[in-house]
């Protein structure tokens, strides 16, 4: 496991390499692992780290702790939010990946379990990611609101992408606390299990991912990207042109192999 050289009043995020799965973890359980701005700059790092190393081929973001976060430590990023500025360098991926043009989107899968509370940010993240397993103790709020100020982590576009208009306002502008129940029936998250088995179950998820051909893992995702973002036309007119290059892929002959030959296939990712 690696680990960042930042205080423990300040929080910090661990990583830990699995074969090919890439453990992010929040670790401020004192403070029901509220994000610093150090945090947040950590977490931009491990994300980018995710996508730059090619052994990796999925991640996990879990939470130290009985919670998953409480979000934004404000006293600490009102003045960079009173100033417009963010707490992640030009050049990262971002973890709530809005396509800003000074940061990098996220291109490999993300699996995330959440706990406890899962507050702001902790929703926006994994609004943000791709497959999402919540314990059955969690308690979720977006509550800016109540603190005069806006969700801009993804909340207002995801969750109306997601459950509607109507689902989305409910929660955003009541700042409600509602249950992991609610978050299924909404499509914010895909699974609930007990409360302690949230992390196994994103671990086995992200294992079976990490099995595939990485190429086509990614091309999959992204174009399931493009139609949430762009349509229907945008995705399918990349269509030849995409698997035209995966079929001409080490992968895709491999799994041409393991299909003839009956075994398992064993992808390089080339």
């Amino acid at each position: 496991m690696t680990e960042t050289s930042t205080t423990p009043a300040e929080g910090r995020i661990v990583t830990e390499q699995r074969g090919h799965i890439l453990l992010i973890g929040i670790d401020r359980t004192a403070k029901r692992n509220g994000f610093t701005p150090a945090m947040q700059r950590q977490l931009a790092e491990a994300y980018t780290r995710l996508d730059d190393e090619p052994a990796l081929r999925v991640g996990v973001l879990h939470a130290l702790g009985g919670h998953f976060t409480a979000g934004l430590d404000l006293p600490s990023f009102a003045p960079l939010m009173q100033r417009g500025e963010k707490a992640i360098p030009d050049g990262l991926v971002d973890p709530v990946d809005l396509g800003l043009p000074q940061y990098r989107r996220r291109t490999k899968p993300m699996v995330v379990a959440v706990q406890g509370i899962t507050y702001t940010l902790g929703i926006e993240l994994m609004l943000a990611a791709d497959i999402v397993v919540a314990a059955d103790d969690c308690r979720f709020s977006q509550l800016e609101v109540q603190r005069g100020i806006m969700a801009t982590g993804g909340a207002t576009l995801r969750m109306a992408e997601r459950a509607g208009s109507g689902n989305a306002l409910l929660h955003l502008l009541t700042a409600d606390v509602f249950d992991a129940a609610e978050a299924l029936r909404l499509n914010f998250v895909q699974k609930v299990v007990p409360a302690g088995q949230q992390l196994d179950e994103a671990l086995r998820i992200a294992g079976a991912i990490a099995a595939q051909a990485p190429l086509a893992v990614v091309a999959t995702r992204l174009s399931v990207r493009k139609t949430v973002e762009e349509g229907v036309a945008a995705a399918v007119g990349e269509f030849i042109a995409v698997q035209k290059g995966l079929a001409n892929s080490e992968d895709a002959a491999e799994g041409l192999r393991a299909f003839v030959e009956r075994r398992t296939a064993r992808f390089s990712g080339r």
